[in-house]
């Protein structure tokens, strides 16, 4: 179990992102593709209270490192862009956090 801020905003980064992923890459095609639009109920919704928990992660964290608003910015973009919670993660392992 991640033990500081930054660990868990890593590990919650990381399971946000592979959330979209699938909300775009497979729910949505279900959807549009197949007709099936129950995978984007579930997992919209999934995707929907890890962004939040990311959002709550990445303010805990924030506060607990003192980064400044240009990196809170950055990642919050991130997290909008398919994969970028992982270059995120590259970046903070970067850091030595």
């Amino acid at each position: 179990m991640p033990q500081t801020k930054i660990e868990q905003f890593r590990l919650i980064a990381k399971i946000e992102g592979i959330s979209f992923l699938l909300l775009l890459f497979i729910a949505m095609p279900l959807k549009y593709m197949m007709g099936i639009p129950e995978a984007v109920k579930v997992v919209g919704m999934a995707h929907g209270i890890l962004f939040i928990l990311f959002l709550y992660a990445q303010l805990m964290a924030s506060i607990n490192e003192k980064w400044g608003i240009k990196f809170d910015i950055l990642a919050f973009v991130l997290s909008l862009i398919p994969f970028g919670t992982f270059y995120l993660n590259k970046r903070l392992l970067a850091r030595n956090f």
